[in-house]
């Protein structure tokens, strides 16, 4: 009998997921399988990574990192079926006149190199392209219907699901996966009352909201704009805002436009995500999992409601700093005083944030610098202060350009070999969230995914020099971490823990 399946999203892991399923049909589906895709918007590219936005904005990974196809570095059920990465779609299908690719995107195929973080648009054609290709390469047996359109709803018709929408009649299926990948937030209380309170005194507030889909035009030339918010989603905003509006870049530093506003940000952390490494690893991978796999984490789940900052952080800090000293110790060994073996018999023996750890390390590892220091990755500025908004910029822009500098110098490596650990952690992370209990669920979990995101997902360099020289230009400036927002009357107002002496 002929299965169905309803995949609620066709961006990347809903074409992704029919990649699989077209994958494994003749073994799990031999009397055929119907897979319906559903999705308002382009189907492959989806919502994020559509065609339809400006050509500015680029991705936050280089071409060579990027792929939608399995190959022998994957563990997983179901048969490995390779692909071409985006580089190497670049290379043999871009660039060699493919007929369904964007004219205007003739251009950037011609100059886009492994190590080039690939305009959206670029990525889009590749996701279409991947989509296609699954379609045109499935199995006998697979039908593969598209539904331009958005779902509505879900109900159950004894062991039938039924996928309402919006346009066109309902979809009776077997199963039905929600794959609908970045999704809108939900405004929390504060924001909506601060929103509330914007309308009542005439101010404009934009909500957090896809920055491609916000209306920019509100921002008007020469006005102050307060930003709460330094994530991605920021960094796109500074690019439509400046970039977008004709502003230029020219040897490191801003040549305005005259149609910009001005910028003052902060965030809970008050500075940029890290910036992205730009340079490989010195050493082997490191092996991993070793202190935060399914040893640690099958317990952990089969005990149920986890406290992950007291039962599973000091695990997955391990991890992470194990992929950092590897690195430090096999890539750099002039930067330490004992050889790796030992040190990781030591390393293995003793608990996280122990004296003992504290001291090994600290004897192994004579420059703090080359220590990992996970309340600083986390809270960039802790213990920076300043009398007024004048005197805080330089000394913003100063640990901004550190972290770059560390990320972009390969003598500071050990940031690649903790980021490589931290992305096996967020993996073993992601099957313990389910057996997190509700506190931490709601507030740990928000944590880890915030710290996670700020180390591993940060922006290109060269996006943060831009952010750098904006600064200096004084169109950008810096408020600190802890920030607040408020209405005083006519205007907003807000302030930082940085600046709170002022």
């Amino acid at each position: 009998m002929t299965s169905s399946i309803a995949i609620v999203g066709a961006g990347p892991r809903g074409a992704g997921l029919l990649e699989r399923l077209a994958a494994s049909a003749p073994e799990l589906h031999p009397d055929g399988l119907d897979v319906h895709l559903i999705d308002p918007y382009p189907a492959g590219a989806g919502r994020i990574w559509r065609h339809e936005q400006s050509p500015l904005l680029a991705m936050n990974s280089m071409a060579a990192d990027v792929t939608m196809f399995t190959d022998d570095s994957v563990i997983c059920d179901g048969p490995i079926v390779p692909g071409p990465s985006l580089w190497e779609w670049v290379q043999t299908h871009g660039r060699a006149g493919d007929s369904q690719v964007h004219p205007e995107l003739r251009e950037e195929l011609a100059s886009v190199t492994a190590a080039t973080f690939p305009s959206r648009r670029l990525q889009s054609e590749y996701l279409a392209w991947v989509l296609r290709h699954v379609i045109e390469t499935r199995p006998d047996g697979v039908r593969v219907h598209l539904h331009r359109t958005r779902a509505t709803g879900l109900t159950e018709d004894g062991d039938t699901q039924i996928v309402h929408l919006q346009a066109g009649p309902p979809l009776r299926v077997d199963s039905v996966v929600l794959a609908s990948g970045h999704l809108d937030a939900t405004p929390t209380g504060d924001e909506l009352a601060l929103a509330a309170r914007a309308v009542e005194s005439g101010l404009r507030y934009l909500p957090p909201e896809q920055t491609t889909d916000s209306d920019l035009s509100v921002l008007e030339p020469g006005k102050i704009v307060i930003v709460r918010g330094m994530g991605l989603a920021f960094v796109d905003l500074v690019v439509l805002l400046f970039e977008g509006r004709g502003g230029r870049f020219v040897d490191g530093e801003y040549v305005a436009s005259g149609r910009e506003p001005r910028l003052v940000v902060g965030s809970p952390r008050g500075s940029t995500y890290h910036s992205k490494t730009h340079y490989g690893l010195k050493a082997p991978r490191p092996p991993l999992p070793r202190f935060f796999g399914p040893d640690v984490v099958d317990p952990l789940i089969a005990a149920g409601d986890v406290e992950l900052r007291e039962q599973a952080w000091p695990h997955m800090a391990k991890e992470i700093a194990w992929g950092w000293y590897h690195e430090l110790f096999l890539g750099h060994p002039y930067a330490v005083t004992m050889g790796w073996d030992d040190f990781a018999l030591a390393y293995a023996a003793l608990d996280w944030d122990s004296a003992a750890m504290h001291a090994l390390i600290d004897s192994a590892v004579p420059d703090p610098l080359d220590r990992i220091d996970f309340g600083s990755l986390d809270r960039p500025l802790d213990g920076l202060t300043a009398p007024d908004l004048a005197a805080l910029q330089p000394m913003v822009r100063a640990r901004i350009a550190e972290d770059l500098r560390q990320h972009v110098d390969d003598r500071h490596t050990p940031h690649l070999g903790a980021f490589v650990a931290m992305l096996s952690v967020y993996g073993e992370t992601t099957r313990l969230a389910g057996s997190l209990s509700a506190r931490s669920r709601a507030s740990d979990m928000a944590w880890w995914q915030g710290f996670f995101n700020s180390v591993a997902s940060g922006p290109p360099g060269f996006r943060v020099r831009q952010l750098l020289a904006l600064s200096r230009a004084g169109f950008v400036e810096f408020l600190g971490a802890g920030m607040w927002v408020d209405v005083d009357g006519d205007a907003f107002s807000a302030g930082s823990a940085t600046l709170a002496g002022a």
